[in-house]
């Protein structure tokens, strides 16, 4: 089935879920319909790229279309003009049958257009889009204009449909579907004893502050040891605080790395840790892919009760869950892991439970299934 991929920017390496949507959905049967295009395309794909400078005569227009899509729509975001009409031509000579929007606020470009060409379109929440994005009144607005052009829409976490409901966001044919990992890439290894690992941008939402703090005050004289795998804004006072603390001998900075690198130290990692919150912003994880391949990896996961995250880990047997800015609860836990009696169990069961629950073939199968199914295919 001919299916555009909608995404904000293209190419991005780190967008996993996408690139295996472009790669691979309905067996490779995609095009690419982005916001920006950074000149890179791995998978030898179709592209339109939205954002194109305007013409003479759309500038001037623009004021009018600016209105107009407000009052319909609820966003400017929807084409107009040339760029609509070069959007349509592209999506008819490409012979596109469905859309899937990667995010909410993408389908928010493309469902009118969709509407118009009667090409069926879904749109995927996960994360920012269903949770800061929220924030926005307008936005709310939007979404609920939105959803009866949408011939479904899919989640990675229940948490993230329940936080679209709350705000009067809601679509009869809604599915919860998590992005998923190759569990045939990611598999464990050997256990680095007492080896800790943390990936993630460091920023307010992952509170890699707390995460090093809360190792520190857990593993006095044990040995233990903790990765970072990231970059941010927080970087630098992480590695002050390191300092501070007394364990940069203990915990090694290394920066943005490759998915494979990330692969290989978490191969051998005995614990995932992760304090995710609820950013000032009002930005949440959706369910995080990392730790989707730390179970895979047979790592034990200390985390948060922050959106889907519960809906991965099983307290106790798979990993250990605390409140949201609980640092001492935190230090509590991962004290918890290191010294369990039942790791080698708990690994096996989060093994399994990737397997069960997050092989992004099965997934992908998955909404495969349920796109056919809507459209009567």
């Amino acid at each position: 089935m001919r299916t555009a991929i909608g995404t904000s920017d293209y190419y991005v390496g780190g967008e996993t879920f996408i690139n295996r949507h472009i790669e691979l959905l309905f067996g490779g049967d995609t095009v690419v319909v982005c916001g920006r295009s950074n000149g890179e395309d791995p998978y030898d794909k179709p592209i339109f790229e939205r954002r194109a400078p305007l013409g003479g005569m759309d500038l001037l227009s623009l004021p009018f279309w600016t209105l107009w899509n407000r009052a319909q729509h609820a966003t400017s975001r929807v084409p107009f003009g040339q760029a609509k009409r070069d959007l349509a031509d592209f999506l008819r000579r490409e012979r596109v049958e469905v859309i899937l929007a990667e995010f909410g606020t993408q389908a928010l470009a493309l469902a009118p257009l969709a509407n118009e060409l009667e090409i069926p379109i879904f749109s995927y929440y996960r994360g920012t889009d269903a949770s800061k994005a929220l924030r926005a009144r307008k936005i709310q607005v939007a979404y609920r204009k939105m959803m009866p052009r949408l011939a479904g829409v899919f989640s990675v976490s229940q948490f993230l449909l329940d936080n679209l409901a709350r705000h009067g966001v809601r679509h009869d044919n809604a599915h919860v579907i998590p992005s998923g990992v190759d569990v045939r890439r990611f598999f464990p290894t050997d256990k680095d004893p007492l080896s800790c690992l943390a990936v993630g941008r460091f920023v307010e939402k992952k509170a890699p502050l707390i995460t090093l703090r809360s190792f520190a005050e857990a593993t006095v004289g044990t040995g233990a040891r903790l990765d970072f795998i990231g970059d941010g804004p927080l970087l630098a006072p992480a590695r002050a605080l390191a300092d501070e603390l007394g364990v940069a001998d203990r915990v090694t900075f290394h920066g943005a790395q490759k998915h494979d690198f990330v692969r290989e130290i978490l191969q051998r990692t005995q614990f995932f840790l992760q304090h995710s919150v609820t950013a000032a912003d009002g930005n949440t994880e959706g369910l995080p892919t990392a730790i989707q391949e730390a179970m895979a990896c047979g790592c034990i996961t200390v985390s948060t009760r922050h959106a889907g995250i519960p809906e991965a880990i099983d307290e106790g047997e798979t990993g250990f869950l605390v409140e949201e800015h609980d640092a001492s609860g935190f230090t509590r836990a991962i004290r918890t892991a290191l010294t369990a009696d039942n790791l080698a169990q708990m690994s096996a069961k989060a093994r399994s439970t990737a397997e069960e629950r997050f092989d992004n073939d099965i997934l992908l199968h998955r909404l495969e299934a349920q796109i056919r199914m809507t459209l009567g295919r």
